[in-house]
């Protein structure tokens, strides 16, 4: 009887597989029609990657007037997939009335976001969030910038876009970034597969990016959040970040880990270059975090 339970759930999962594209292509279709009456997120977290944003993401869900994109986690509106006007973003999103709905049956407010983790690292991202939502909210979480880099080559190399090992991938990052960043400024259009997949060092340089986007939004738009502190001890985390939105607490989710990928110890003498490199970017991010770094701090 398991077995075949197992067969027709495969078989099912296969099937929605195949149809996803054509529905895909339904939803946008549909979305794009009646754009007008759909709602504009009011969060949107843009980084950062391998950082625990699936987690967040998936917490935030189960909050009963806290709603995702139509089909997909994140929409990329803002860094690769910039190519449709606001009509276009705002379809991906529910109609405005479900919000209101869900408001007025949970008496607290209700909203829409999603979760693009190159929004932060893309160059042009800011700039263009800051003219379509000018008063989004904007959720940062970052950890040790060391397990992040290694743990981010494991993902890209887990889904073949990396075929380096660690080490020279490391090594080859400089020439495989190397006037990347102004091609991207240059060209609204134009994408680059290194900067996206193959930043190790450079996506753990909190501080420059948060730097980057501050004087385009207020104070009280942006958001960091140390992983460390979230995934230890996530309920005042999680009601800290929806008194933030303005959300009122309603019941306490479920906390998993997502997407965490099973690899071998990074070599000491890489973690000890990784960790001297990050020092001055590290320091600059405690103000950010209002804190020292909990990898800088010897908290457990």
């Amino acid at each position: 009887m398991n077995s075949t339970r197992q067969l027709i759930s495969a078989a099912q999962g296969s099937a929605v597989d195949r149809a996803r594209p054509a529905l895909l292509r339904a939803a946008d279709i549909i979305g794009r029609l009646t754009h007008d009456g759909r709602a504009l997120p009011g969060l949107l977290i843009c980084g950062g990657q391998r950082c625990g944003t699936t987690s967040m993401y998936k917490a935030l869900l189960q909050h009963p007037t806290i709603f995702r994109p139509v089909w997909r986690k994140g929409v990329h509106h803002f860094d690769e997939g910039h190519r449709g006007d606001v009509a276009d973003y705002r379809a991906h999103f529910p109609l405005q009335s479900h919000l209101d709905r869900a408001e007025h049956r949970h008496g607290t407010r209700a909203l829409c976001f999603e979760s693009s983790p190159y929004y932060l690292f893309h160059p042009l991202a800011a700039t263009r969030i800051a003219h379509v939502l000018p008063d989004v909210k904007l959720l940062v979480l970052v950890r040790d910038p060391v397990e992040r880099a290694y743990s981010a080559h494991a993902h890209e190399l887990a889904r073949g876009y990396e075929d380096l090992p660690f080490r020279e991938a490391l090594a080859a990052e400089p020439w495989r970034l190397d006037g990347e960043e102004e091609r991207l400024l240059r060209d609204p259009t134009a994408e680059s597969h290194a900067h996206r997949h193959q930043a190790y060092r450079s996506r753990g340089e909190y501080a420059d990016q948060l730097d980057r986007i501050s004087p385009l939004f207020n104070p009280d738009q942006i958001k960091v959040v140390d992983s460390h502190r979230f995934f230890t001890d996530p309920v005042p985390v999680f009601e800290e970040v929806l008194n933030w939105i303005g959300v009122r607490p309603l019941g306490t989710p479920r906390f998993e880990r997502h997407n965490a990928r099973p690899r071998q110890d990074l070599p000491t003498d890489l973690r000890d270059e990784l960790t001297e490199h990050f020092a001055p970017h590290d320091e600059a991010l405690t103000l950010w975090l209002g804190e020292t770094p909990s990898w800088r701090s010897g908290r457990p």
